[in-house]
């Protein structure tokens, strides 16, 4: 069973326009906390990420951001975590969160969280690190993606043994319990062919 110490959450910086975001959001956050999983996030303070962070807060935990500088105006930078990490870029952000974290949860959000996502689940596929990822379907947020990906894997882009590796709930505990479950899907030709690529 896999030790969760510390997970990445990618979610939008905005809320929304359903009040189950928002509380999937506090839930999680107050899940951590009382776990003592730290969470790894974006850094900011507005939307479901400041959502996020105010609920491991209130409950004790720890919170970790990762901010490009550039960003940290624009996104207004939660001044009030347990530490916040500047960085360079992007890609620079992306890499410190995985090297950070212990698994990966993806919560609804817009286009930056799906880079995000699809960047960590790009480099489980190919083997440049083993950590588990997951979505947190909330409201059922993610079907229409879940549906694609299944499109994918019978166009034949996509394995369906990399597609099970992605854990997918609507509730926050299950998540976690499938995450710490989680076993990487053996030496295929995407891991065998990507060693060369790790960071």
């Amino acid at each position: 069973m896999t030790w969760l110490a510390s997970v990445c959450v990618y979610c939008g910086s905005s809320s929304g326009d359903l009040r189950e975001y928002t509380d999937a959001a506090i839930q999680l956050g107050t899940l951590f906390a009382q776990r003592s999983i730290g969470l790894v996030f974006g850094g900011g303070s507005v939307g479901l990420m400041g959502v996020l962070a105010d609920a491991v807060l209130a409950a004790g935990g720890k919170v970790t951001g990762v901010m490009p500088h550039g960003l940290r105006t624009r996104e207004l930078a939660h001044e009030g975590v347990t530490e916040i990490i500047a960085v360079e870029s992007m890609h620079e952000r992306k890499q410190r969160m995985v090297e950070l974290s212990d698994a990966f949860i993806a919560m609804p959000g817009g286009i930056g969280t799906l880079d995000e996502l699809f960047e960590t689940f790009t480099w489980l596929q190919l083997g440049i690190h083993n950590k588990p990822v997951g979505l947190l379907n909330v409201a059922a947020y993610f079907d229409p993606l879940l549906e694609f990906l299944k499109h994918m894997t019978e166009r034949q882009f996509l394995s369906t043994k990399h597609l099970d590796c992605l854990a997918v709930e609507m509730d926050g505990v299950l998540l976690l319990e499938q995450l710490k479950r989680f076993r990487t899907p053996g030496d295929g030709k995407w891991v065998r062919s990507a060693r060369s690529l790790q960071p």
